[in-house]
């Protein structure tokens, strides 16, 4: 693969179109609500692994568009929230960005949870891709792992993969796979399996809402 090249000027901004919606790539089916009521869930316990269903919600909201200096990124903020059926405590909560980096082809996707963990995945895809998938590593400086010091030492996660399956209709599924090096046994693989269905349409950006100024 021949590395990228960034520009010599690091400065000069590029003019974005004002409507997100219109530029996010591989990222456009997604924005909106969506449920999900099919998860399943496979996490380490003390006697071994526990399968779990559970109901989820996305919301992916579309933002203005984001520069640093050339560097382009149109994008959804994004908040997933999890619960095990026919219960209102959260069993999982996380939030972040998916960007679409159009000169690239690449998509990005931030998620922090309320665990004291942070990552960054990255991944490449064709503009009208349905399918693609994202990964971090702990030792990757630009697609990280971070953790507080008592997963890092409890359950320290070396990788986390996710793969997006846009289609058909209304509708995408995830498949997601959290490394785990689970303190006195062996490596376990904490997977994740959601499939949504769209129950909100998507809104426009602050900017293109505005309309021409």
């Amino acid at each position: 693969m021949t590395e990228f090249k960034f520009p010599d000027d690091i400065f000069t901004e590029p003019e974005p179109d004002p409507d997100t919606l219109a530029n996010l790539g591989p990222l456009g089916p997604l924005a909106g609500r969506w449920l999900g009521e099919k998860g399943v869930d496979v996490h380490p316990v003390a006697d071994g692994s526990k399968r779990q269903v559970y109901v989820e919600t996305w919301d992916f909201e579309p933002i203005d568009a984001a520069t640093n200096g050339p560097q382009l990124f149109y994008g959804l903020r994004y908040h997933q929230h999890v619960v095990k059926p026919r219960d209102v405590a959260a069993f999982h909560d996380q939030v972040g960005y998916l960007l679409w980096e159009p000169e690239r082809s690449r998509v990005i996707m931030t998620l922090a949870i309320p665990r004291a963990q942070v990552a960054m995945a990255t991944g490449g895809a064709a503009e009208d891709a349905t399918t693609f998938t994202l990964r971090a590593s702990e030792d990757d400086r630009h697609s990280g792992i971070s953790s507080n010091d008592f997963l890092d030492w409890a359950f320290r996660t070396p990788t986390w993969t996710i793969t997006f399956r846009i289609g058909p209709g209304d509708q995408w599924t995830y498949t997601q796979t959290t490394r785990l090096e689970v303190r006195g046994r062996e490596g376990f693989d904490h997977n994740d399996v959601g499939i949504l269905t769209r129950a909100g349409p998507p809104v426009p950006n602050p900017k293109a809402a505005q309309g021409p100024s």
